[in-house]
């Protein structure tokens, strides 16, 4: 996780500053629904994209077995 902050680059009172514009745009009581469905999306996103890396690796060795065969 910290390799990711790194490569934006962001120090700690930068996101201390972001997190007080968040609070003052959305308030405090909208938070936890804000970051519910952030992860939420994060979640079906991997989701999504493990599953295609799935079929992809299916049809990899279907081909593989079907040259075989």
């Amino acid at each position: 996780m910290f390799t990711q902050l790194a490569i934006l680059d962001l120090s700690t009172p930068s996101l201390l500053i972001i997190l007080a514009i968040v609070v003052l745009l959305f308030g405090a009581k909208k938070l936890p629904e804000l970051s519910r469905s952030l992860g939420e999306s994060a979640r079906e996103l991997r989701k999504g994209l493990s599953s295609e890396e799935e079929s992809k690796n299916k049809q990899s060795e279907d081909k593989k077995n079907n040259n075989q065969g």
